[in-house]
């Protein structure tokens, strides 16, 4: 099966401009997108739309139910947990889980990371970057576990390494880069995806 044809990134503390700076970098032929990060429910959707006014993609606050298409990013909305199901053969609808958090975290990175090493498996690319804690970390090596291109941003270049750092110590990620290259790598990961 190929790689990239479905993307997910996990941050938290100075996630926001991480997530800014990667996805400043995607086309509107970049496969889908979804971004957990943590935030508290009033300020997720003003995050999504101020990645929108700055992006070459579609951003939107995830409200459930979309079918995932090239060029969208979908933000899962403070409070609730965003997922993925299958909507036919190499096909994926975002939905949104009101489970108890996970890692003290609703959105928690963990709860997208494991929806999608069990949808998408080998067909996905995972993101990890600056954060506090272990959220993400487990869901990163069941995405690698299951086929997926993983990567988590270096120390040099994170607000607070404790994500990434603890998915670097679980062989989580098959890459480790600083933040400036995260976006190029998804793109090249995309194209090999979409010349084989």
């Amino acid at each position: 099966m190929a790689l990239g044809t479905l993307i997910a990134i996990g941050a938290s503390t100075g996630g926001t401009q991480a997530i800014e700076r990667v996805i400043r970098e995607l086309t509107p032929e970049t496969p889908p997108v979804l971004i957990a990060q943590h935030i508290p429910p009033v300020f997720s959707a003003a995050f999504a739309d101020r990645l929108n006014r700055i992006a070459r993609v579609e951003v939107r606050e995830a409200r459930g139910e979309e079918m995932l298409e090239a060029g969208l990013v979908l933000v899962a909305p403070g409070g609730k947990h965003l997922v993925v199901s299958a909507a036919g053969p190499g096909r994926w609808r975002a939905r949104l889980d009101d489970g108890p958090k996970v890692c003290y975290q609703k959105p928690s990175v963990d709860v997208l990371f494991r929806s999608v090493a069990r949808e998408a498996g080998s067909k996905a690319l995972g993101v990890i970057l600056t954060g506090m804690g272990s959220d993400g970390a487990d869901g990163l090596a069941a995405m690698r576990a299951a086929g997926a291109w993983t990567v988590a941003q270096d120390e040099a270049s994170c607000v607070v390494f404790g994500m990434p750092r603890e998915a670097i110590e679980r062989g989580a990620a098959i890459k480790v880069l600083p933040l400036d290259q995260i976006g190029p790598a998804l793109l090249r990961q995309t194209s090999l995806a979409h010349a084989s």
